[in-house]
């Protein structure tokens, strides 16, 4: 793409495109995430590109919808990326049918603009055998979403498919959004995906190390306590983590092609002080 042309990516969805797992203080919300890098990479690749991003943890599809859609295509982006419906799936009530028409109009609307469209197929996390009755809802909504992208002519991330998430060093203490080494080889495999080299360092790992069965009932354990009933607390109580964030790069703003977007969110913060102290 010449440099001359507009370049805008912007990105919607829940916690899985905010960053949720791939944490750091200095950014909005506390992470960076693949969209992050994906946005640098761009700008690195091809100076000049602005990025967006809407996506809040915890949304399901009708939020992403009602708060992200138009505001999405407001901004008359060259580049989409949308992964939604996976808190959706996780909630007992949900009409899949309903959920996947609801992604499929979205889609179409996002495709329509023209913008370079890109979709997720969603992972099937071995969490816990707790989850296991959701398979067949994830295997529904990727099947449904492969098709979905041949009717829209969108790109599609079969992340599915993707053999090395089945290292659980890809993957955050909830075992359900990725490690900073998850978010990172997304990052390239979206990348690559548009066709658009980078300088991302994956993180190479050892041979994991066995654990005994007493250290991996400490672990399970470990993660009831501190993931499991507190999310099942969140449910009973109807409240989410994302009830009080805003999105972390509303509007455009142009990506530096060295020190990405952590040099712009310190020269934010510059600025918010110097105002607060005017």
């Amino acid at each position: 793409m010449p440099d001359h042309e507009r370049k805008l990516y912007v990105a919607i969805g829940d916690s899985f495109t905010e960053g949720v797992g791939d944490w750091n203080k200095q950014l909005p919300n506390g992470v960076r995430g693949w969209a992050d890098r994906v946005a640098e990479q761009l700008a690195k690749d091809s100076p000049g590109w602005q990025y967006a991003n809407l996506a809040v943890r915890s949304k399901r599809m009708r939020h992403i919808i009602a708060d992200q859609l138009e505001p999405a295509v407001a901004m008359n982006p060259t580049l989409i990326t949308l992964y939604a419906g996976g808190n959706d799936i996780m909630d007992l009530g949900t009409s899949m049918e309903k959920l996947m028409a609801d992604y499929r109009w979205m889609a179409k609307r996002l495709a329509a603009t023209g913008a370079r469209l890109v979709l997720f197929t969603g992972y099937n996390v071995k969490v816990s055998l707790l989850l296991e009755p959701l398979k067949k809802r994830n295997a529904y909504f990727n099947e449904q979403v492969r098709a979905i992208a041949k009717e829209t002519g969108a790109l599609l991330l079969d992340y599915e498919t993707f053999t090395e998430y089945e290292d659980r060093r890809m993957w955050g203490d909830d075992r359900l959004h990725m490690s900073k080494a998850g978010h990172k080889y997304l990052a390239h495999r979206v990348l690559k995906l548009l066709g658009v080299k980078d300088s991302i360092k994956l993180t190479l790992f050892e041979p994991p190390e066995r654990r005994s069965l007493r250290q991996r009932a400490a672990e399970q354990r470990q993660w009831i306590n501190d993931w499991v009933l507190p999310l099942m607390g969140r449910k009973v109580r109807g409240v989410t983590m994302g009830d009080h964030l805003s999105a972390r790069w509303p509007r455009p703003v142009a990506v530096p092609k060295k020190g990405g977007l952590r040099k712009l969110a310190k020269k934010q913060r510059r600025a918010e002080r110097a105002r607060r102290a005017a």
